[in-house]
């Protein structure tokens, strides 16, 4: 009898497993992302660093492990890629340097932590991680920032090891136009982030980015913004977004789109989709969001030529893409 017992508790432990799917979404950044534009070799690299991005943080919930390690999992893997605009990649400020900044939040616990305006932190979502875990506040900036993260033994490069021939090119041609030099582009800023689905049912949601090329006066866009640029609650959905950081900050993007489905009874789709293709659009905001929820619906809305992303699905599917019709 004893041992029948035993035998049908771990037959329903690995039935209650089998019926706790795992999901996960990543995303690159959206903006004019156009074929036209793109060299055979970039495309390959950009989609060999999402799908490495999306299996690693993928791995982790497959091993059980938590939401909240395989967004950050993910991103790490991003902020090394020198194809986006986070860690090494990152763009550059008007006078030449590297500013990043990230966020990370526990849908379960509604427990965040972010770093804004930091330099040399090659993981800055660990920088983040570790204020959600290590610190009484959310958000910590500049150089208090990095003091945390040093004493709290993050890795730190040289900054030259963060800035590429790409970014300094890129800087170039803008500050070459004075009329640019002063706009905001699409075409010049981006950010990477993750969204996930434990098998405990625990959502979370990470962002990390190095901002807008040709920033100013320290200038600090939502990806460090609880609520704009990352939300994560388990009674709604996990989002992470990129694009026009300020539109994105006015209109509460991420937890808009929460709240949309806790308290308007939306969809995971209506929410994301009204949100990004209505209000901000309408605003003429550029941008996009990856979204999950509790079930382990994905929604990838964006309003602009492209987004770079990337997905496995409850059923272990894997999809990558990075045009609007893909």
């Amino acid at each position: 009898m004893k041992r029948s017992l035993i035998l049908a508790a771990l037959l329903a432990c690995t039935t209650a497993m089998a019926e706790s799917p795992v999901a996960i979404a990543i995303h690159g950044g959206a903006g004019t992302i156009l074929p036209e534009n793109m060299t055979a070799e970039r495309e390959k690299a950009i989609r060999s660093a999402l799908e490495q991005s999306i299996r690693a943080g993928h791995e982790v919930l497959e091993a059980g492990g938590p939401s909240l390690e395989a967004v950050a999992t993910a991103l790490r893997v991003l902020e090394d890629a020198p194809e986006f605009n986070a860690g090494r990649g990152a763009v550059l400020t008007n006078t030449g340097t590297v500013e990043m900044d990230a966020s990370i939040m526990d849908g379960r616990t509604l427990n965040a932590g972010a770093v804004a305006s930091v330099k040399r932190i090659r993981h800055p979502i660990d920088a983040a991680k570790r204020v959600l875990h290590d610190s009484p506040h959310v958000m910590l900036m500049g150089e208090g920032a990095m003091s945390f993260a040093e004493e709290h033994g993050l890795e730190f490069k040289d900054e030259d090891w963060f800035i590429t021939d790409f970014r300094r090119e890129q800087l170039e041609s803008i500050q070459a136009d004075e009329q640019a030099a002063t706009q905001l582009s699409e075409d010049w800023y981006s950010t990477v982030g993750a969204v996930a689905l434990d098998a405990d049912g625990n959502l979370a949601a990470a962002t990390s980015t190095g901002g807008m090329a040709n920033k100013r006066w320290g200038r600090v866009g939502d990806s460090p913004i609880i609520g704009a640029g990352t939300y994560a609650d388990n009674r709604s959905c996990a989002v992470s977004a990129t694009g026009h950081g300020e539109f994105f900050i006015r209109h509460v993007v991420a937890y808009s789109i929460c709240s949309l489905m806790r308290h308007g009874g939306a969809t995971l789709h209506e929410a994301a989709d009204s949100i990004i293709n209505g209000t901000l659009k309408e605003l003429g905001a550029d941008g996009g969001v990856i979204a999950i929820d509790a079930e382990g619906h994905i929604a990838m809305p964006f309003n602009t030529a492209g987004m770079y992303r990337a997905t496995i699905d409850t059923e272990g599917q894997l999809q990558i893409a990075i045009y609007r019709d893909e």
